[in-house]
């Protein structure tokens, strides 16, 4: 049985990460997803991804410990993508999507966290247990005082404290709360939305946002106005960016190509 299902509609690529009973993800799953991903990643008529879980109980709670017992070594071969295929993905300028329909904890919540944009279900439940179990929460880390307060996210690292959807929403963590029969129609909504959007400018986007993480202001700009990121080159030279203009000036809708 494949952990990892896709459906593919139009430019939308739904990934729903599905291992019952918890959707854990192993070394194995961990490839597969980072194959998925980078195929999404390479795939010009593809523009949006959603991810999710199978069943209504869980996202993802990290890494699969029973496989671990087993054999599976922490620092073992992730594939491409690091774990889950999309924290370490190079060059991924697609915007993605994270439809948390249960628990995220762990690798699961940092997992979310790769995402663009995180919807999340009404008993949705987050947590960075790491700590009880003697290890740290890597990715989280690195990642999570920088997305909110630090003395918030301090608190969870260092507690492994459980919260609720409705606190992740009030410090920031995710873009909004939907009941959960209407998660997945509000990921698509919100897929259909962006794929409707110029690619090559989205591209830019999430370049620049990287490229800025721990940039000074000025030299980041530099970058931006000397055209030394790829995808702002390819922007500026593209079709894409004379029909926004003549769109605007004609005053009707932009017909994206992605050139």
């Amino acid at each position: 049985m494949n952990p990892v299902k896709t459906r593919r509609e139009g430019a939308i690529l739904e990934v729903t990460l599905d291992r019952p009973k918890a959707n854990a993800i192993d070394l194995a799953t961990s490839r597969i997803m980072g194959e998925v991903f980078r195929d999404f990643r390479d795939d010009p008529e593809l523009r949006v991804a959603i991810l999710t879980g199978g069943g209504e109980k869980f996202f993802c709670p990290g890494w699969d410990l029973k496989a671990a017992a087993e054999g599976d070594a922490v620092d073992g071969d992730y594939g491409v993508g690091g774990f889950g295929g999309l924290q370490e993905l190079r060059d991924m300028n697609k915007p993605v999507i994270a439809a948390v329909n249960g628990i995220a904890c762990g690798g699961g919540l940092e997992l979310a966290m790769s995402a663009d944009i995180i919807l999340a279900a009404d008993h949705a439940t987050f947590a960075l247990p790491e700590i009880r179990s003697g290890t740290v929460a890597d990715a989280a880390s690195v990642k999570l005082p920088k997305r909110i307060p630090y003395h918030i996210a301090m608190e969870l690292l260092l507690t492994g404290r459980w919260f609720d959807a409705q606190e992740a929403h009030r410090w920031g963590l995710v873009n909004r709360i939907v009941p959960s029969a209407a998660l997945m129609d509000e990921a698509w909504d919100m897929a259909r939305l962006l794929a409707s959007g110029p690619p090559l400018v989205y591209a830019a986007i999430k370049e620049i946002v990287r490229d800025a993480e721990d940039s000074k202001f000025q030299d980041a700009m530099n970058r931006i106005t000397r055209r030394q990121l790829r995808t702002v080159d390819e922007l500026y030279s593209s079709e894409d960016q004379l029909e926004g203009a003549r769109a605007f000036a004609e005053k009707r809708d932009p017909v994206w190509k992605g050139r």
